[in-house]
Formats: C-alpha cells, structure tokens, sequence
C-alpha cells in the first residue's frame, strides 16, 4: 500500500502549486545542519551513532504535519559535546521556522525539537 503523502497547497491565479511534506523536511534538515552546534539528526528519539543521519538522508529524522491551525514540523536532533544544549535548540527552531517560511511563503505554527542525544564530534584522520 502507498504511503499517504501531504502537500502545502498554494492557489494561484493561472494554476495550483503543491509542495510536498518530503520537499519541506528536506529544508528544515538542510537548516539544521547551518546551526552552529548540531552533531545531526537521528531517525528515532532513542539516541544510537548508528542512526545519525548523513547527507543523502536529507528528510529524515524532520517529521512534517499539516494540521488545522498549520504546518507543523519535528526533528530528532543530536547535539555537539559542550554544546549549550538549550541555545542549540532554539537556534535550530529559528532556523527551520526561517528557512521553511523563506522557501514555501508560509511560516510553521510550530517547531519541536527533540533533543535526542549528546555526541563528541570526529577528529579527521591525519
């Protein structure tokens, strides 16, 4: 069976402009990933290294709901060792909000950031 996908729909004169629940979590991820002090995302809220994301997984670990007031958006977020845990979320909740308003037209109602773990980051290999 299919799964059921949601649009932000935006009428316009000469036609209608569908964006796609996949299109916005991809811009909320890629905000994230701008703020300073986020380790990644994780698909689950248990935190597990196995499950931080990397680049071509863009959308997941961002969740998007159309509800009635509005757009909702949730991510699992991982953040950096010695991090301000508090400051890194609420720059990530601006960033989405900014960037996802930025890009559709439309600014979401809420943004849930579920801190879902603390990670040290990797030293490059010299």
């Amino acid at each position: 069976m299919a799964e059921k996908r949601d649009y932000l729909i935006h009428e316009q004169e000469d036609g209608t402009i569908f964006i796609s629940e996949d299109v916005i979590a991809s811009i909320a991820a890629l905000a994230v990933r701008e703020v300073e002090g986020v380790y990644g995302l994780s698909i689950s809220s248990n935190f597990d290294l196995a499950n931080i994301l990397g680049k071509k997984n863009l959308g997941q670990g961002i969740r998007v709901e159309f509800a009635e007031d509005g757009m909702i958006i949730s991510c699992n977020l991982v953040v950096k060792m010695g991090s301000a845990v508090m400051n890194v979320a609420k720059n990530v909740q601006e960033a989405i909000s900014e960037q996802v308003s930025s890009m559709t037209g439309e600014r979401p109602v809420r943004v849930n950031v579920n801190v879902c773990g603390v990670a040290t980051p990797k030293h490059p290999e010299k």
